[in-house]
This record gives structure tokens, sequence and C-alpha cells, in this order.
């Protein structure tokens, strides 16, 4: 029996998930930051941490939208 007997089988694909993969690059990039260099202010970290998290969201929202 060769390949060719063999029944074609159905390639399954899931959806990106928008949220964690932007999240995680966020959470990445600020180690990386943080790991490259003198010490970032926190007074300027924090907020770079909320509004990438809100964009993250904002986009997952956006796709979800788009999906239906």
């Amino acid at each position: 029996m060769g390949p060719e007997s063999q029944p074609e089988r159905a390639r399954r694909t899931h959806r990106t998930n928008w949220m964690s993969l932007l999240c995680g690059l966020l959470f990445i990039g600020m180690g990386v930051r943080y790991l490259t260099g003198p010490d970032p202010d926190a007074v300027i970290m924090a907020p770079v941490l909320v509004g990438g998290l809100g964009f993250a969201a904002f986009v997952a929202i956006l796709a979800k939208a788009i999906r239906r």
C-alpha cells in the first residue's frame, strides 16, 4: 500500500487569537527592553503596558466582529 491509496485527510486550521498574540508580543517586547539597557522609568512603562493591552483588546474585538 503506497501513499496513493490512503484517503485524503482534511486539513484543520484554527483562527488566530489576536488578544493572546498581541499581549504576548507586548510582554516579550517589554521584557527585552528591561534586559537590554538601563531600566526604563516605571512611570513611562505602566501607561505603555495599559495602552498596549487596550490596543490588543480593541484588535481582538474588531477581529471577532469581522468574523461574524
